[in-house]
């Protein structure tokens, strides 16, 4: 038979079972009320992140660091940002991507807010490590008339101010021959100040020669000799005016060793001397009218050798480039105009040339002038359209190339092209009549 329970021993089991119902109903409550709060903060969070992608990027900076050369895929794609709307995702991507193709030490992205309510500024705050090793390719370039072209360099950053840098390169592009050889460069980014930077440029390249432009000597008694092999070392400073400015000054020495013009000839071995002062002068600004974005690149150079400073070849050349960009969201236009003229008698690196990956393109540069030419005017127009994964681009070059008191001839090509990242594919035509014999373009940085 059971025994009875003490009333007071009963009534304290009904106190401690009440407790513990009290507490279970507590804890549930709690849990419920956090649950609700993490939900509020996730849904806050995510509604802060959708309003910020409602503003517009009114321009792109960076600070932390003077001296970077961006790669022309990252000057496209800053381009590229002004005017679009801001994703969060997009800023971590290119500070990576800066991060690897500039070797930093860190970059970290900033918003700043706009001239106007809806608009902000990205800046990109990096810092350099102390001693860098860098590997690039400046230029990497399939040209169907030309073959590859391509430029390799590797670089380092000693105590933040002094960088030294060796390339490889073999061009078939930018002048009248193909030249491949080694290019070294000192630069020292702090020569008292920030605003003056010193360097020193070594080249030893050699050149080799189309049967074209050797055919073209045989028929003009006026044409520049033919060289084999030239080395150039070249001092230049460099002091960044007031922000938009920036103007250098140097020398260039540059020693030629003689090719014989016939293979029968004897080979002398003779050098001549071409020697030169330069000077150049640079504005490059960017101007904000709301969501539309333009800049503007002017640059001037001036190189000019004389008997004074003990070189064969005495003349004086002028060049000049002119861009101007207007960008509005997804839309690019781009207006490029080159000039040139040459007095005297220069030697075959210093003329101009079309026909190339940027001037005249489609056209093939031996039948405008395998000698090259003292006079030139161009013009490029480009417009370009920022899909989702890709930038598709059409342009339209007309230009004019000769010697002298001839009568120039103006020239016209077309073509289209997409863009991805640094990777540029483009194909272009020859606006002439008869045959349409299109050029392929593939190619980085070019």
């Amino acid at each position: 038979m059971a025994s009875a329970v003490p009333p007071r021993l009963y009534m304290n089991l009904l106190g401690v079972r009440a407790s513990c119902l009290l507490a279970a109903l507590l804890s549930c409550c709690a849990v419920t009320r956090v649950a609700s709060g993490q939900g509020f903060l996730a849904k806050e969070v995510a509604a802060e992140a959708n309003a910020n992608t409602q503003y517009v990027i009114e321009a792109v900076r960076i600070s932390g660091e003077t001296g970077l050369k961006l790669s022309r895929s990252l000057q496209n794609t800053f381009q590229q940002m002004v005017g679009s709307h801001f994703d969060p995702s997009q800023l971590d991507e290119i500070a990576r991507q800066m991060r690897k193709e500039l070797h930093l030490k860190s970059v970290t992205p900033h918003l700043v807010r706009g001239s106007h309510p809806d608009t902000v500024c990205v800046d990109f705050e990096v810092h350099r490590r102390s001693v860098v090793f860098d590997v690039t390719l400046p230029k990497f370039l399939y040209h169907s008339h030309q073959g590859w072209s391509a430029e390799g360099n590797a670089s380092t950053t000693i105590a933040r101010d002094n960088h030294l840098s060796f390339g490889l390169v073999s061009d078939g592009d930018a002048l009248t021959e193909r030249f491949a050889g080694m290019e070294a460069v000192y630069e020292n980014t702090h020569v008292g100040t920030d605003r003056v930077h010193l360097s020193f440029e070594f080249d030893d390249l050699h050149e080799a020669w189309n049967p074209a432009t050797l055919q073209a000597i045989g028929r003009d008694s006026k044409a520049p000799q033919i060289y084999r092999a030239r080395r150039n070392f070249q001092p230049s400073v460099t002091i960044l005016l007031a922000r938009p400015f920036t103007f250098q000054a140097g020398a260039s020495f540059q020693q030629l060793e003689m090719q014989p013009f016939t293979p029968l000839a004897p080979s002398i071995g003779n050098t001549d001397s071409a020697n030169t002062l330069f000077a150049a002068i640079r504005f490059h600004r960017q101007y904000q009218d709301g969501d539309e974005t333009r800049n503007v690149a002017v640059d001037y150079d001036v190189h000019t050798a004389s008997r004074a400073l003990r070189s064969d070849y005495a003349y004086t050349r002028h060049h000049w480039d002119v861009a101007y960009t207007v960008s509005r969201g997804n839309q690019t236009f781009l207006d490029e105009f080159t000039g040139g003229y040459i007095s005297g008698g220069a030697p075959f690196f210093e003329r101009f040339v079309v026909g190339t990956s940027s001037l005249l393109r489609g056209w093939n540069r031996y039948d405008i002038d395998p000698l090259g030419g003292t006079r030139l005017v161009h013009n490029s127009v480009t417009y370009r359209y920022r899909f989702p994964k890709l930038t598709g681009q059409v342009f339209y070059d007309a230009g004019a190339l000769w010697h002298g008191d001839e009568e120039a001839r103006l020239r016209h090509s077309a073509g289209v092209g997409v863009m991805k990242s640094i990777f540029t594919l483009a194909v272009a035509f020859p606006l002439r009549e008869g045959h349409m014999d299109p050029v392929f373009m593939v190619g980085m940085n070019y």
